[in-house]
């Protein structure tokens, strides 16, 4: 826990008390910055990281990969890097409150208030945190569907020089998929809130269904 603590404080630059986004406004008090927020899901290697990049270009979306922010920490050398490193070398999930306060600077950071967060929850505590430490409640989750053994073929055949891409770490990574993440897919199905995906065809009829999906949501004001 006194590693957790000191490496938020590394993070963030200040203590870890509970407070909104929040902008400047014309000199005046800072003021509650709305923000429109989408959670994208799906197992490892079911084009998270790929839907993402037609949303942001397509509907002005800024898109924030947990797992990205995560490797970003340990490149630039954080003293508490290391942990982060083997913990994601193991298929092992990050502690809430580091994965939330990186996501939570970065939406601080980023001149946009629509966001789409890949991968992220993971699993009910990401949850709790998430909404603790920003009161923010997704306007929907879109949950990318794609068979196990799709996924691990795109996972295996990719060359991206990650160290988590590697047939022990995969199967580790579904297991914890399966048993911490899909539970969040049922729970805000059962909201009403979860919009559902086949992901295992090519990418270009994926995101057709995507875009359906935005489009509606923007004329619905969601």
């Amino acid at each position: 826990m006194g590693n957790c603590c000191a490496l938020l404080k590394s993070i963030m630059g200040f203590a870890t008390e509970d407070f909104i986004i929040q902008e400047e406004h014309d000199g005046r008090l800072p003021k509650q910055k709305k923000v429109k927020v989408v959670f994208v899901l799906g197992g490892p290697g079911s084009g998270k990281g790929t839907v993402c990049a037609k949303i942001v270009e397509q509907f002005g979306y800024s898109h924030l990969s947990s797992g990205e922010l995560l490797r970003k920490e340990i490149k630039a050398g954080s003293e508490h890097g290391t942990m982060i490193q083997n913990m994601m070398n193991e298929g092992k999930l990050v502690p809430s409150d580091i994965t939330v306060r990186l996501i939570q600077k970065a939406m601080q950071e980023t001149d946009n208030d629509k966001f789409l967060l890949d991968g992220f929850p993971r699993d009910e505590e990401n949850v709790r945190t998430f909404e603790k430490l920003t009161r923010i409640e997704p306007d929907f989750i879109l949950f990318l569907d794609c068979p196990e053994e799709e996924m691990t073929k795109r996972l295996l055949s990719r060359n991206q020089g990650r160290e988590d891409d590697n047939i022990e770490t995969i199967k580790k990574r579904f297991r914890v998929f399966q048993e911490s993440t899909l539970p969040l897919v049922n729970y805000y199905a059962s909201k009403g809130k979860v919009r559902k995906v086949d992901a295992a065809r090519p990418v270009e009829d994926v995101f057709e269904s995507v875009k359906t999906i935005f489009s509606s949501a923007n004329e619905q004001g969601a």
